[in-house]
């Protein structure tokens, strides 16, 4: 929990001015992407790339969780300049709350207006099938540690932020157009958050499913809600990587989330790349 915001906003402010210091002559991006697990190969992808690995940016954590390489992507995606974040944080990691969203406070100090967030999740509704590509609309995060707790940074957002639309419509329209009109087979849904790092027992499972719940992972929710608070647009996509604890039958590993990813990566790539194609900034 941020108990000095000055403090705060002054190492967020350093962050941001040593990213603004590397770009120096380069214009600076209005969109940033997060490369959940398949999507690292499209940092790859970008023209006339600078890479910034997070332990030279001042404040900022290092990803330790594995397919997270830890470096930040500044180029050309579609013929617009974004940020990539090859690796996220996640609070299984041990990181305080405050940490895995810090990355989200630094891109909304240099003038990020879109976000999107791409994930590997465990398919909970029946009728998904893996490696499916899932449009999040909504998302359950009861037992989350509070994002927001604490003295508000009234710089950052109000103290108590609307939640009706954390997804933006708009942006999920173009997602799921993007998909369809590739002929890549992509769903809306429901995403729960876990703090992980264990797997879900079956039993949360089937709870899960009786609230409306689609897919469950261990990321992205505490990313938009700050996003969100700041102001910034979201759009999140996941893969469904495995189906949830107590559906197949079969022990949940990580290699299996690994595997589905990688299968799945050409299509998460070429969704996202025409994501980024189609929307305004």
């Amino acid at each position: 929990m941020i108990t000095d915001t000055a403090e705060y906003i002054k190492r967020v402010d350093k962050a941001a001015d040593y990213i603004r210091n590397v770009l120096s002559g380069r214009l600076i991006p209005s969109v940033c992407i997060v490369l959940g697990s398949g999507l690292g190969p499209l940092s790859s992808m970008a023209e006339s790339p600078i890479e910034i690995p997070y332990k030279d940016i001042p404040e900022f954590p290092v990803s330790t969780a594995p397919g997270h390489k830890g470096s930040l992507i500044v180029g050309t995606l579609s013929g617009k300049p974004v940020f990539m974040m090859n690796g996220r944080f996640h609070y299984y990691e041990g990181y305080p709350i405050e940490t895995v969203t810090f990355y989200i406070r630094v891109m909304g100090r240099l003038g990020v207006k879109v976000l999107l967030l791409t994930n590997a999740s465990g398919g909970i509704n029946l009728d998904m099938k893996v490696p499916e590509l899932v449009a999040i609309t909504d998302h359950i995060s009861f037992n989350a540690e509070p994002v927001l707790r604490g003295p508000n940074i009234e710089e950052f957002g109000t103290r108590f932020p609307d939640q009706s639309h954390v997804y933006d419509p708009e942006l999920t329209d173009t997602l799921v157009n993007s998909a369809r009109d590739l002929n890549i087979r992509i769903s809306r849904g429901v995403y729960a958050y876990c703090k992980g790092p264990q797997y879900e027992t079956p039993a949360e499972i089937r709870a899960l499913r009786i609230l409306g719940a689609d897919c469950v992972g261990m990321s992205t929710v505490p990313e938009a809600v700050a996003a969100t608070h700041m102001g910034i647009r979201v759009a999140a996509m996941s893969c469904i990587t495995n189906m949830a604890a107590g559906i197949s039958g079969n022990p949940l590993s990580e290699q299996e989330v690994l595997d589905n990813a990688a299968l799945a990566s050409e299509n998460s790539c070429a969704v996202v790349k025409e994501f980024v194609n189609r929307i305004n900034v």
